[in-house]
């Protein structure tokens, strides 16, 4: 069993980014991962934007960097790259903080123009953190991601294939079982 860090850089306490990413934290769970969920917009400001490493919640991230196997990694696309919250995380964390680890990038934006966003703004970064298996990510449509009265997420059938493919892909890169119940997807 793997451990998986799930790291939302959305700023906003709506987010479908971080809804998605909890989705599909749910799912790396039936394949035996240990998944760990971090959403950056609950460190606290002052520490994050003034790489305080020794405040104690952004110690205990670098520690999870530290002991995860893999990572995802969701944002939403802000003019055409990642978010500035999900930069602000990645700044503070060493150079080589992906060293020997297995990443899935993910996005989400409100039109297909950022789809790109992954493969240009994001997965260099990553690479250059030292990555060693960057699994092809996938960016989602808003308009695919349904908020219910009730706060659950329902994602529209295309991208939730497509989003289960690549949850599988990133899983079988870390060593984890390679097929989940039809039910669960």
């Amino acid at each position: 069993m793997a451990r998986v860090l799930s790291v939302s850089g959305s700023p906003s306490a709506t987010s479908r980014t971080a809804r998605l990413l909890r989705h599909l934290d749910a799912r790396l769970a039936l394949h035996g991962h240990q998944v760990v969920p971090l959403d950056v917009r609950g460190l606290p400001a002052e520490a994050l934007l003034g790489a305080d490493l020794r405040h104690p919640a952004i110690a205990r991230v670098v520690a999870e960097f530290d002991r995860a196997d893999g990572v995802v990694v969701g944002t939403p696309v802000y003019k055409a790259a990642y978010s500035g919250l999900l930069k602000s995380l990645l700044d503070l964390l060493p150079q080589y903080a992906l060293t020997g680890r297995t990443v899935l990038p993910l996005a989400t934006g409100g039109t297909s123009a950022h789809v790109l966003a992954i493969d240009y703004a994001l997965r260099p970064v990553l690479s250059a953190m030292g990555a060693a298996h960057i699994v092809p990510g996938w960016f989602t449509l808003d308009s695919d991601l349904a908020v219910g009265a009730d706060g659950a997420l329902t994602v529209a059938p295309g991208a939730a294939e497509a989003l289960a493919q690549v949850t599988d892909q990133f899983s079988a890169a870390l060593g984890g079982r390679t097929t989940v119940l039809a039910a669960t997807g």
